[in-house]
């Protein structure tokens, strides 16, 4: 199979694996609320672990982040193109933020992303995992986390890669994340975002 025919398969498949919403999945296994009616109405982890718990907010944030690894992993080792192994990674996270399954909506691509890039740099992605975690540990934002570890990937990803597909890829994927946390921006300007371990909203 050449390998741009195995581009547009992998990058079919990248947004159908990305496009499972498994906060709804976990949710409903489990027999907890379907999270689009509850809390902030976000499929992510964040959301998940507010109104489900730990156990619920964990097996989300794993799917979210292995089925953005798994895709990240598979273009690195079965593609050469930089620019079509860069599409493909793309296409998982575009697949969780719009997905299909969920009327072309989703959730903010943070842990898809997160696990994207450990699929495609495994030490980049580490460091934003690393970066992400500590920004938590310290003011308890989750969403604060995640624009930290955004914010910063385009200058990791500039300092430590010498690829030019990466970059933009880190630019692309960066603005995403910062346009989906709008809201939360707003939020924690004024200082009425949610913490971690706050409680469950209503």
């Amino acid at each position: 199979m050449n390998e741009e025919l195995l581009w547009v398969l992998m990058t079919m498949l990248g947004y159908l694996l990305g496009a499972i919403p498994f906060g709804v999945v976990v949710s409903k296994a489990m027999g907890l609320p379907d999270p689009r009616t509850v809390g902030s109405k976000n499929v992510g982890f964040t959301n998940v672990l507010r109104v489900s718990g730990k156990k619920a907010g964990i097996l989300t944030l794993l799917g979210d982040m292995g089925k953005g690894w798994v895709v990240g992993w598979a273009a690195m080792q079965w593609l050469t193109d930089e620019r079509f192994i860069m599409f493909v990674a793309l296409s998982v996270i575009l697949g969780h933020i719009f997905s299909p399954f969920l009327n072309f909506k989703g959730g903010k691509g943070v842990a898809t992303a997160l696990g994207a890039v450990l699929g495609l740099s495994p030490s980049i992605g580490l460091l934003l995992l690393l970066i992400w975690l500590g920004a938590v540990a310290i003011w308890r934002y989750s969403s604060g986390g995640a624009l930290a570890a955004f914010g910063c990937f385009p200058v990791v990803a500039i300092v430590n890669e010498q690829r030019q597909g990466f970059f933009v890829f880190s630019l692309v994927v960066s603005t995403l994340i910062w346009v989906k946390h709008k809201d939360n921006i707003v939020r924690l300007w004024k200082g009425t975002e949610s913490k971690i371990g706050q409680g469950r909203p209503g």
